[in-house]
């Protein structure tokens, strides 16, 4: 054991911290020891949710082994012979990730509930519960991988849009803009024909660009020097179009350096960055936190309703292509401390520095 487990393992070594666990259903306890009930003949993980047993009745065990030794079965609603809940639903909506990568057609619901032996209301909750998103948006973005992958490969776009599972051209077309950011055509050709204006600007935290559609801003990108910010945008559309210094724009990029220098005069400008659904959520989660405040990656999930989502809205938060009009910066560890961010802790470390104390 670790000096961690050891720890835990001996916040229950007596018998009446054990009963006190049992009694709180606490599931710290679990796998660090069993109970028994003599009235029922069955043993439980401290945390079962089944009506706390008389004192007199219960017995504890160091394993599920010692318990079934001395003549005790597993508990049905508990499942100490199993394993833990938590592992069990992960393994269930693995499963379910899996019917639905290798399904042509997304299965609905129903069929995904009992392919993991839960309820269709049950099934919903776990699995947005352990990926941040529903069945429904995970189907989708698997789909939008798919036609981004057959659009460079299929012979014709309507070839591509019906092998990702798109069963017409309607359909399609009408969710092709929400899921590639430019028409289908343009996307096979990898942004053939897209207008992208951008800009490089010099500002108080080194090298900052700009770059957007005829929507709205789609990146601003920040670093130590111009040449890789460059990169990193033609990366992005390898084929389109990019137009920079038009003196319409560098007004627009005016504008986003100043933000950067004074956060509390606010940035209003229309953006246009693609993400799956669970990005966009936590995209727009973090633009409703108020400049010169911060929320932690835990809390954010909480807000988002998925309380053990906290590593997935981390990658939503490093996948964010806006730098500032997107404020991931706000962003910090459980204990208020500084963590990653994809443009240095430094810049991070002023943003919000700038934000809380605008003087």
């Amino acid at each position: 054991m670790n000096t961690m487990t050891d720890t835990v393992a001996g916040a229950f070594a007596g018998d009446d911290a054990r009963w006190a666990a049992v009694s709180a259903r606490t599931r710290a306890a679990d796998g660090l020891f069993y109970y028994s009930v003599r009235s029922t003949g069955v043993y439980c993980r401290p945390s079962c949710p089944s009506r706390t047993p008389r004192r007199a009745n219960v017995a504890f065990h160091a394993s599920r082994e010692d318990a079934e030794r001395a003549g005790f079965r597993p508990c049905l609603r508990c499942r100490p012979d199993a394993p833990p809940l938590a592992e069990r639903q992960a393994e269930a909506v693995a499963r379910a990730c899996r019917l639905i990568d290798e399904a042509i057609d997304a299965p609905d619901l129903d069929t995904l509930a009992q392919a993991c032996g839960m309820s269709r209301f049950h099934f919903h909750r776990v699995f947005k519960a352990h990926t941040g998103i529903t069945p429904k948006a995970y189907a989708a973005a698997r789909r939008a991988e798919r036609l981004q992958r057959g659009l460079a490969q299929a012979p014709t776009v309507t070839a591509a849009a019906y092998d990702a599972g798109f069963n017409s051209s309607g359909r399609f077309y009408a969710a092709s803009n929400g899921v590639l950011g430019m028409t289908p055509r343009r996307y096979r050709a990898g942004g053939s024909g897209e207008a992208i204006h951008f800009a490089v600007a010099g500002c108080s935290l080194g090298a900052l660009l700009v770059a957007a559609t005829g929507k709205g801003i789609c990146a601003i990108l920040l670093g130590d020097e111009p040449e890789p910010l460059v990169r990193d945008l033609q990366e992005r559309f390898p084929n389109a179009e990019l137009v920079g210094a038009q003196p319409d724009f560098e007004r627009t990029v005016a504008q986003v350096v100043a933000f950067v220098e004074a956060p509390r005069i606010g940035l209003d400008l229309p953006l246009d960055v693609r993400g799956t659904a669970f990005q966009q959520r936590v995209w727009q989660a973090l633009r409703q936190v108020p400049a010169g405040q911060t929320v932690s990656y835990a809390e954010l999930a909480e807000r988002l309703g998925m309380p053990k989502g906290a590593r997935a809205v981390a990658s939503a938060c490093a996948a964010n292509p806006a730098a500032i009009a997107i404020p991931c910066h706000r962003v910090v560890r459980i204990d208020g401390a500084l963590s990653g961010y994809r443009w240095g802790i430094e810049r991070k470390r002023v943003l919000l520095d700038r934000e809380r104390d605008p003087d």
